[in-house]
C-alpha cells in the first residue's frame, strides 16, 4: 500500500500524529476515502440484539461522517462476523474491497448494564489494529459507547486524536427573524440527545464550555443588558460572574485550566479585555486602548491570548501575552476579521472573515502566514474546533426575512462541509473537550 496519510498531512499543513497502518488515498489534490466494513455487531445474550445493530451503525456513521472513510454496503459482503472470537475471512473481506474490518460484540449484563467490545482489523495485511478494546455502561449510554468504538478505530487508522465522544453546546432558536426566541442547547456532536440549560425567556449568547465540560459560560440579557453567568451542566444551576455596576460584560471564554475567564467589559463606551479568577471574582484589566476589544481565547498553554480589535481603523486579529501589555497583529488580508478561537493543537486560529460582501470561515498561523479560507456564504461565522483540531463547526445564516441560522462543519482542509442535524434553527456553537 502506498503512504498515502501523510500526503494528506503535508496538504493541510499539519503535523502528523501517531503511526498509522491503514492509509487513505490522495490523488491530485482529492482524497480517496478508506474503505471499511462494519458487520452488525454481535448479540451475545438476549436483550443485546436491539443495541448491537444500533451501536454498529453509529460507528459506520461517525467514520462516514468524516469524508475520509466509505462503508461498503451489507450486501456485498460475502461472509458476515456471527462470532467475536470467530477467524476472520480475510479473503472475503478483501475480494470486496474492505481495507478495514470492524468487528463488535454486546452482551446485556444484570440491572440493564451493557458490555461493548470491539476489534479492528487491516485486511490486506491480515492482522490485527492494536488490541482489542472493551467498554461499559447503562443502556442510555449506548450512544457513547458506539462513539468511543468509532474513536478508536479512527484514531489507529489516522493516527490522529478523536473526537467523536465530545459534545456541542450552542444556541436554540425559533420563531421569526424579527422575534427570534433563543434558549441554551446541549446535544451530542452529531445532534443526538438535545437538552435544553435554560428557557427563551431571555436572549442568551455564546455559550463555552470549560476544560472539563462541566460548566458553561455564557451571556444572558435577562436583566437588560448583557451579563455573564456560568452553569453547571449537571445542575443547570447558574450564578452571574464579573456583575460589575454599571458595566456589560460579554464574550466570556475559560482558561486552560479553568481557573480564570477571560471577557469583554464596556463602560462609558469603552470596551476592554479582563480576566477573572472564577474563585474570587477580582477583575484585572488586561487592554486600556480607545478602540473596541473583544472575542477573547486563551492559547491551549494559557499564555497568550488572540483578539479582535479595530484598533488598526478596522477590525483585525491581535495575540497578547495572558497578563496583557502589548499585542502583535496576526491578520493583514483584505476585510474584517473577527471571532479568534486558538486551535486545541496550539498550531492555528480560525476566524471569522468579512470581505467584499461576503463572509467565510478561515484559519492562519500565529503569524498571520497561511491564511485558508474553508467557506464563503451570506453570513458564516463563529468557529468552534472539534477536540482534537481536526473540524470546525460554526454558524451559517441565510439571506432574507425569512432567513434562519443553521450549524454547520467542515475539516481545516476546506474539504466535506455539511449541516450538522438540530431540531430547528441554531447558532453560536461550543465543542466540548473529549468526555470523560
Amino acid at each position: 500500500m502506498t503512504l498515502m496519510l501523510a500526503a494528506i498531512v503535508a496538504v493541510m499543513t499539519l503535523p502528523s500524529v501517531g503511526r498509522a497502518e491503514l492509509n487513505l488515498e490522495l490523488k491530485d489534490g482529492v482524497i480517496e476515502p478508506l474503505p471499511f466494513a462494519v458487520p452488525d455487531f454481535v448479540a451475545e445474550n438476549g436483550g443485546a440484539g436491539e443495541y448491537a445493530s444500533q451501536i454498529a451503525r453509529v460507528v459506520a456513521a461517525d467514520l462516514t461522517g468524516t469524508g475520509l472513510f466509505r462503508e461498503i454496503p451489507k450486501n456485498a459482503f460475502i461472509s458476515n462476523i456471527t462470532n467475536f472470537n470467530s477467524p476472520v475471512q480475510y479473503a472475503d473481506w478483501k475480494a470486496i474491497n474492505a481495507q478495514a474490518l470492524i468487528v463488535g460484540a454486546v452482551t446485556m449484563g444484570s440491572g440493564g448494564r451493557l458490555t461493548v467490545k470491539f476489534r479492528l482489523f487491516d485486511v490486506f495485511s491480515g492482522a490485527p489494529l492494536g488490541e482489542g478494546l472493551q467498554f461499559g455502561g447503562t443502556t442510555k449510554s449506548w450512544r457513547r459507547m458506539a462513539h468511543k468504538v468509532a474513536d478508536a478505530a479512527y484514531s489507529r487508522i489516522t493516527g490522529e486524536g478523536p473526537y467523536f465522544d465530545s459534545r456541542v453546546v450552542f444556541v436554540s432558536e425559533t420563531g421569526p427573524k424579527n422575534a427570534r426566541q433563543k434558549r441554551l442547547a446541549i446535544m451530542d456532536y452529531d445532534g443526538a440527545n438535545v437538552q435544553y440549560l435554560t428557557d427563551s425567556r431571555s436572549i442568551v449568547l455564546a455559550p463555552r464550555f470549560s476544560p472539563t465540560g462541566d460548566r458553561v459560560l455564557y451571556t444572558s440579557y435577562e436583566t437588560g443588558f448583557p451579563k455573564i453567568y456560568v452553569l453547571d451542566v449537571a445542575t443547570v444551576g447558574r450564578r452571574v460572574l464579573a456583575d460589575q455596576p454599571g458595566t456589560m460584560t460579554f464574550a466570556p471564554r475559560f482558561s486552560p485550566d479553568g481557573q480564570t475567564v477571560v471577557y469583554s467589559l464596556s463602560r462609558g463606551g469603552n470596551t476592554d479585555i479582563y480576566k477573572m479568577s472564577v474563585s474570587s471574582g477580582n477583575p484585572v484589566r488586561l487592554t486600556s486602548e480607545p478602540s473596541i476589544e473583544t472575542a477573547p481565547s486563551f492559547s491551549p498553554d494559557g499564555k497568550q491570548i488572540v483578539f479582535e480589535s479595530d484598533r488598526s481603523g478596522n477590525q483585525q486579529l491581535y495575540v497578547m501575552s495572558a497578563n496583557g501589555g502589548e499585542a502583535r497583529r496576526i491578520s493583514f488580508g483584505k476585510g474584517r476579521y473577527g471571532t479568534p478561537v486558538w486551535s486545541p493543537r496550539g498550531d492555528l486560529v480560525a476566524f471569522t472573515k468579512q470581505n467584499k460582501g461576503r463572509f467565510h470561515i478561515g484559519v492562519m498561523r500565529l503569524d498571520g502566514s497561511e491564511e485558508r479560507l474553508l467557506t464563503a456564504s451570506f453570513l458564516d461565522e463563529g468557529p468552534t474546533w472539534s477536540p482534537n483540531g481536526r473540524v470546525i463547526m460554526f454558524m451559517r445564516e441565510t439571506a432574507g426575512a425569512g432567513g434562519s441560522s443553521s450549524l454547520y462543519s467542515v475539516d481545516i482542509s476546506g474539504r466535506n462541509l455539511k449541516r450538522v442535524k438540530t431540531p430547528g434553527g441554531a447558532s453560536d456553537p461550543a465543542w466540548s473537550p473529549l468526555l470523560k
